[in-house]
């Protein structure tokens, strides 16, 4: 919604009536990624979302001192810490935890010490996983771009199983997880029905569907696939 805002640079369609209707649809949360160069969400949405979501606001963002800065005011319900490129048109894989563990941590530390609850969004790597565990964040969101994109049900099938075996490490070290990108009425099941996911994170497809039937029949039905 934001992006389509942000085309003509005017006031609409408008993010936060979208969220309104996403919980009135049935959504128990509304994600909002605050990117470096603004170029969707600005920081008056994300302002305005904290008095106005009812049920749980997640602020994905990068591990950057002036986004840490920003949620430390703002106390979202949770932040999620995502990878970013100025370039990229979406976000394109999971975080690096492990090679950058240190900044990581510095940033999962600040924002714990204020209170707000902490995801990280990694792929479905074991190695990851560890890493992730490490920095004290309390959940990862497993990156599901490689299933959602897979050209054949058997690559499909494959990453469906990476997914499996992420899944249950994440479990073991105690860790909550949740799921997103590219999940779509049609793939969104199979991984809905990994019994330990807990929560998915789903934009694109709700929005596009939206386009056609009304944001909260849109997000109606995604409840609906993943129930």
């Amino acid at each position: 919604m934001a992006t389509v805002r942000q085309a003509r640079g005017g006031n609409e369609p408008d993010p936060v009536l979208a969220a309104y209707l996403s919980e009135l649809g049935g959504a128990h949360g509304i994600v909002v990624h605050l990117r470096e160069d603004r170029r969707h969400i600005q920081d008056r949405d994300l302002r305005i979302l904290r008095e106005t979501v009812r049920t749980k606001l997640n602020l994905e963002m990068a591990s950057t001192d002036e986004t840490a800065a920003i949620a430390r005011e703002v106390k979202p319900d949770m932040v999620t810490l995502v990878p970013e490129k100025r370039k990229e048109l979406t976000t394109e894989g999971g975080l690096d935890v492990a090679g950058n563990s240190k900044a990581v941590s510095r940033t999962v530390k600040a924002l714990r010490d204020a209170g707000i609850f902490v995801s990280l969004f990694i792929d479905p790597d074991a190695e990851q996983i560890k890493a992730a565990r490490s920095t004290g964040a309390e959940m990862v969101e497993i990156h599901t771009g490689a299933y959602a994109e897979a050209v054949s049900e058997m690559v499909r099938e494959g990453e469906l199983r990476k997914i499996k075996k992420a899944v249950k490490k994440a479990s073991g070290l105690g860790m909550r997880i949740s799921a997103g990108h590219g999940l779509n009425y049609v793939n969104a099941g199979p991984v809905a029905l990994i019994s330990e996911i807990e929560e998915f994170n789903i934009g694109h497809s709700i929005v596009s569907r939206a386009l056609m039937v009304g944001f909260e029949n849109a997000v109606r039905e995604m409840v609906r696939v993943i129930s």
